[in-house]
């Protein structure tokens, strides 16, 4: 078991939980134990780094969280729903409504402007965002008739980014969000989620091996070899302007 992870949440309702997760996958007669035994929780209104090299699970973690895969034993729940036993289309209800997925490629539609590739969410949920103002939220106002292919790495990560949180999703799950980014343009990034989760309240998990990016975190969740190895609390955090790496 992990070591207390209440430590530093100021009393924070859990929004997500996994307990005891494992996960394996077969590659013929080859086994490879992806997760073995991870306790994790995320907490209402927190901004978490999980932290460790490639192939420590980190990945795999935040795909089970956000409903995309099953563990192969263990248990998630988000607020009292048990997603490890729902049918899929709980779990498609769960994905559409309350998760916002960001990864390290942005998957825009190259033929629709900014305002459309967000607009593509905000048409299938009960109470979104106007794509407007999610696009303002970060710093994209000025662009939003602009398609893809007009739009620099950093803007089009930023409209990515837009398209997730849209939905007002409970959760924000970001798998590398500055992997493909050089170090200035992935400040600007990580700016924009540091005030998404400042002012929506939406509680941020950010997969990472950069370890400079776990300094603006209010908890790090350190992998290695498919466990938790370390849980911190960071007693101050930095602002993504005052990383380096």
């Amino acid at each position: 078991m992990p070591p207390d992870e209440r430590s530093g949440t100021s009393g924070r309702a859990v929004v997500l939980s996994a307990r005891d997760l494992t996960k394996v996958y077969r590659m013929g007669e080859v086994e490879v134990h992806a997760l073995r035994g991870v306790d994790v929780d995320l907490y209402a209104g927190e901004f978490v780094v999980l932290l460790g090299p490639s192939g420590s699970g980190k990945s795999t973690l935040l795909n089970i969280l956000g409903g995309l895969d099953l563990p192969t034993s263990g248990v998630v729940r988000y607020r009292d729903q048990d997603l490890t036993s729902a049918d899929e289309g709980t779990r498609t209800r769960y994905r559409r409504e309350n998760v916002g997925f960001v990864f390290q490629f942005y998957n825009l539609i190259p033929s629709l402007t900014a305002r459309e590739n967000v607009a593509l969410v905000t048409d299938i949920v009960r109470d979104p965002m106007r794509p407007e103002d999610a696009l303002e939220l970060v710093g994209l106002g000025h662009r939003l008739d602009h398609f893809p292919a007009q739009l620099s790495g950093g803007e089009q990560q930023r409209v990515a980014i837009a398209r997730a949180i849209a939905k007002r999703p409970s959760v924000l799950l970001c798998d590398e969000p500055t992997g493909a980014l050089d170090i200035e343009t992935g400040r600007v990034v990580l700016a924009a989620l540091e005030r998404i989760n400042r002012e929506l309240g939406t509680t941020t998990a950010v997969i990472t091996h950069n370890a400079a990016i776990s300094e603006m975190a209010h908890r790090v969740v350190v992998f290695g070899d498919g466990r938790v190895k370390e849980l911190r609390t960071n007693p101050t955090r930095a602002t993504a302007q005052e990383l380096s790496w």
